[in-house]
């Protein structure tokens, strides 16, 4: 079985585009938590592409298993 790699996927509106700064943490919009990376960025491109013209509005990926094992192998 392959080890399963977990990230978060989140978002809201931020202070500034350039910038990962968000305005309100109590108002994000956690889209949920997925197995693959490559199942976090199908999550994220609809999640970003719902928001499309909302200019301040940026949605992210967090590599959890970083977080939870910083040391192991970076596989993904």
């Amino acid at each position: 079985m392959e080890k399963q790699l977990l990230h978060l996927v989140f978002g809201g509106e931020v202070a500034d585009p350039r910038g990962q700064d968000f305005v309100d943490t109590a108002a994000l919009d956690v889209v949920g938590i997925f197995p693959s990376y490559a199942e976090a960025l199908k999550a994220w491109r609809a999640a970003s592409h719902r928001n499309v013209d909302h200019a301040h509005t940026k949605y992210v990926i967090v590599h959890l298993h970083r977080l939870m094992e910083p040391d192991e192998d970076e596989g993904a």
